[in-house]
């Protein structure tokens, strides 16, 4: 049976909703309507959860990066700060976004692979909110959305996962057109238009239309599952083919960077913490939770640093303090 722990990262459950009576967000007439639409969302959710909001034209620079880096809000929400909330609970595991492309974008995120966990959260709130206001809403199309692929359930179910051995053997390319025709969609780590860093890929459903909640999540359940037993049989390839040496010396080279090094940048956290990851799934190194290392390059993005430093740091001082953490925690989390 294939071990998803070592493939899937984490799961996403995202909903699309508007209200009625307003124009999207695009199309609002004034700032006045926005804050409208977030005093609206805002006491609809008052008795739910303990939610802080974040008014994106009352945050620093720094502080929208950190609520990006962890995936919390668009880059798109902060283009849009002017007219642009967002909400977000105290665990950090649900945000809602506030006139973004659309009203509302609510969205949970899980760590590891549990599309029902992250559908039955969402699903739950989002009911609570629409007991509060109108959601805009016909009877043949669905959730109206401002783009047209999110019409009909407007729910995008999306499933983070790392497939180095997939991408090292040339094999991505076919399953990406495979999946397409299934009405899937592969993404880079930050979504559309982004790139697949580290070896790190979103799956996610292309089709809201004419299916139920309920059929997505099955879908991208069994088709995600299957991804991982393709990676998993194209690592034991890695592990057991005519390249197998070449393979473990350059994740271990990457593991000797990593704890010896003096400064390290973004660029070079992502790409060796991706080899040394490969190395425990390949078993050249022993970690006990792999999963460690997706959390060492989320907490060493340049604005999440600067949070745990206290302090706005130089990109110079960034790097060397990425490295000293990163050395002292690879140390710690490698048996």
């Amino acid at each position: 049976m294939t071990d998803v722990s070592k493939t899937v990262i984490s799961t996403r459950v995202r909903l699309a909703r508007n209200l009625e009576g307003y124009p999207f967000p695009s199309h609002l007439k004034n700032e006045r309507q926005a804050k409208d639409i977030i005093r609206l969302v805002t006491s609809g959710l008052a008795r739910l959860d303990e939610f802080k909001i974040y008014y994106m034209d009352n945050i620093t620079e720094a502080e929208a990066l950190s609520l990006k880096e962890n995936h919390l809000i668009s880059p798109n929400l902060i283009n849009r700060k002017r007219i642009a909330a967002a909400l977000i609970n105290r665990e950090e595991s649900v945000s809602i976004m506030i006139n973004e492309e659309d009203h509302l974008r609510e969205q949970c995120i899980v760590k590891g692979f549990d599309l029902n966990l992250a559908y039955d959260t969402m699903s739950e709130i989002d009911s609570r909110i629409s007991n509060s206001m109108k959601f805009a809403y016909d009877e043949q199309l669905g959730f109206l959305t401002a783009c047209p692929t999110n019409l009909g359930t407007g729910l995008r179910a999306s499933v983070m996962v790392f497939l180095p051995a997939l991408t090292i053997n040339g094999l991505m390319p076919r399953v990406i057109k495979n999946m397409s025709r299934l009405g899937l969609t592969v993404r880079g780590i930050y979504g559309e238009g982004s790139q697949a860093e580290g070896y790190i890929y979103q799956i996610s459903n292309e089709v809201t239309l004419g299916v139920t909640e309920e059929e997505i999540i099955s879908q991208v359940d069994e088709i995600v599952k299957k991804v991982c037993a393709l990676e998993e049989a194209e690592r034991e390839s890695l592990k057991n083919g005519g390249s197998a040496l070449d393979i473990q010396d350059d994740c271990m080279r990457s593991y000797g960077i990593l704890t010896n090094c003096a400064k390290l940048t973004t660029g070079e956290l992502v790409r060796y913490s991706a080899n040394v990851k490969l190395a425990a799934c390949l078993g050249f190194i022993k970690i006990g939770d792999v999963s460690l290392i997706d959390e060492l390059a989320i907490k060493m993005r340049p604005s999440n640093i600067n949070k745990a430093a206290g302090r706005e740091l130089s990109a110079v001082e960034r790097d060397v303090y990425r490295a000293q953490y990163v050395s002292k925690y690879l140390k710690k989390i490698v048996v």
